[in-house]
């Protein structure tokens, strides 16, 4: 995350958003983001998360979406925001930048939890119900556009810039990255079709090689030698 260190020396603290999980922007039942009702491989990944978490409080007149939102409220709490928030002290704090984050607050958690989904989806947007609590503080084109998430790696560019950082890491017999990957398989990983999704929509095939990309040069970083 390159943003920290990219950040003036005379800013000592900024603040990150933590409302997508709270307010629930990227679960869109509109743009069907999540799984939402009658999918069965959909079904067994998001169960397979919640298996021996809490498990997402109901209430008998919630509705098939109602509980399925409430679930991956859950989930997006006790799953992707700890990764968030360790990440967020891990990259920040690297960089000698203090990083709060206003809505991690379980106060206001608690109480967005049981607020119905359709007015967390107000209007339809995305973060519906901030937006509105907002009326008073912003301008209505900034209040109501479009949300503008972080930079997402369908340039084409990047694909060939990280397969050429992978294609390079092949040509090097003394790679730290084969003791735990077979070269045969990273030759296999570049030669598919660049519409191949692996494992989620946050792990597509760009990101997939450079994961390999950034796993090489992490044990070469440190000198990782793996002992069987």
């Amino acid at each position: 995350m390159p943003f920290p260190a990219n950040v003036p020396m005379n800013y000592l603290a900024d603040t990150l958003g933590i409302e997508i999980q709270i307010f629930g922007s990227e679960m869109d039942s509109h743009g069907h983001k999540v799984p939402i009702i009658g999918c069965s491989s959909c079904e067994k990944s998001l169960q397979s998360r919640l298996t021996g978490q809490q498990q997402a409080d109901t209430l008998p007149e919630d509705s098939p979406l109602e509980r399925r939102m409430r679930q991956m409220m859950l989930l997006n709490l006790d799953w992707f925001m700890q990764t968030l928030l360790d990440r967020k002290d891990r990259m920040s704090m690297a960089n000698a930048l203090e990083v709060r984050v206003p809505f991690c607050d379980y106060r206001i958690a608690e109480y967005l939890y049981n607020v119905p989904w359709e007015m967390k989806e107000y209007k339809g947007y995305e973060k519906g119900l901030l937006r509105a609590a907002m009326q008073d503080y912003l301008p209505e084109k900034v209040l109501w556009r479009k949300k503008s998430p972080y930079p997402k790696t369908h340039n084409p560019n990047y694909l060939q810039a990280v397969r050429a950082m992978l294609a390079a890491i092949l040509q090097d017999p003394k790679a730290p990255l084969f003791q735990l990957v077979k070269r045969e398989a990273i030759e296999q990983l570049l030669l598919q079709p660049s519409g191949v999704q692996w494992y989620g929509q946050l792990m597509a095939y760009p990101q997939t090689i450079a994961y390999f990309v950034q796993m090489n040069a992490w044990l070469r970083a440190y000198d990782v030698k793996i002992v069987e």
